[in-house]
């Protein structure tokens, strides 16, 4: 069922949760796929209904930045810089783990990855569930991210005990996911939090170690938030093909050519607009029935660099 989020329907949706059942609810990045982040049986139907393998750790959403901060063993003073900055807000950190927190969550890892949501009705409902809520992105594994609780019944149908439709989010894309090394923030994903904004609070950030088939955090395997038809990254102005088969996703202009469907993010070429607009406009351009959709690449800096990060994964 698909329930408006109003403070009735948060408190049903938190009761869900309190007895080991799964909600999709809005955050500001994207939709996600909730179960009681404590308990085990309640994780694995979030596994099992997005079809995800068990090798993918989940994030774990507080209400507050203390709350969060209990999910830790320990927290190094360049994170807790981050936290007061960030926190609520598209920013998650990893940091080993607190002995409560299951390993079904971490996928065995000795690290646990949370974040606080700034969307007030995600804040709402973990704040009434009375406990950490473990939370992908509200899809099918692999596919495109969720903005709306219209794509989460698109790919997920009823599976899910509630939908909590809080409307269009407003970041639009998963978080920015920082470890730490030596003191110094190390970029896991980039996402919703530029990276130029936490390297001007902690330095520059240490290049990530090249992980092993076993990802160090979600969302990063090499190939991941695809959409059903083939993705290819192209440049502005580059020659492509044209006609039914073909979709077209532009950066700031709408391209020349006949397609099955086009998309602009941003007409005045804002990445923050761009990547608020991503996963809704690949939603469209891939209900077009097209067999390959092109992807323009845009500026690799601020939220760009999200947004690419978001392509070349589809594209692998």
């Amino acid at each position: 069922m698909t329930e408006r989020a109003t403070p009735a329907a948060i408190k049903k949706a938190s009761a869900i949760l309190r007895r080991g059942g799964v909600v999709a609810f809005p955050t500001e990045t994207v939709y996600g796929l909730g179960a009681d982040g404590l308990d085990p049986a309640a994780c694995a139907r979030v596994f099992e209904m997005k079809g995800r393998p068990r090798f993918d750790p989940l994030i774990l959403h507080e209400s507050s930045p203390a709350r969060a901060r209990r999910l830790f063993a320990r927290v190094p003073a360049a994170a807790r810089r981050l936290m007061d900055a960030f926190w609520p807000g598209p920013l998650t950190i990893v940091l080993p783990k607190a002995a409560r927190v299951p390993d079904i969550v971490t996928a065995g890892l000795k690290t646990v990855a949370v974040r606080v949501p700034a969307n007030a009705q995600a804040r709402a409902l973990i704040k009434a569930a009375g406990r950490p809520v473990a939370a992908p992105s509200a899809n099918r594994f692999g596919r495109l991210s969720p903005t709306t609780a219209a794509h989460v019944k698109k790919q997920l149908g009823g599976a899910p005990d509630m939908i909590l439709d809080g409307g269009k989010t407003s970041v639009g894309v998963e978080s920015t996911i920082v470890t730490f090394s030596g003191g110094r923030p190390v970029l896991l994903r980039p996402g919703g939090l530029p990276l130029e904004e936490i390297e001007r609070l902690c330095g520059p950030a240490v290049p990530a170690a090249k992980a092993g088939k076993k990802p160090l955090a979600p969302g990063c395997l090499k190939k991941h938030y695809a959409p059903g038809a083939r993705l290819k990254l192209v440049d502005r102005g580059a020659k492509v093909k044209t006609g039914r088969a073909f979709a077209y996703l532009a950066f700031d202009r709408k391209p020349a050519g006949k397609f099955a469907a086009t998309a602009v993010l941003s007409q005045t070429g804002d990445l923050r607009e761009a990547a608020a607009n991503l996963f809704g406009a690949l939603h469209r351009l891939e209900l077009s029935g097209a067999r390959v959709i092109y992807a323009e690449r845009v500026p690799p800096h601020g939220l760009g660099r999200a947004i690419m990060d978001r392509l070349r994964r589809a594209a692998a």
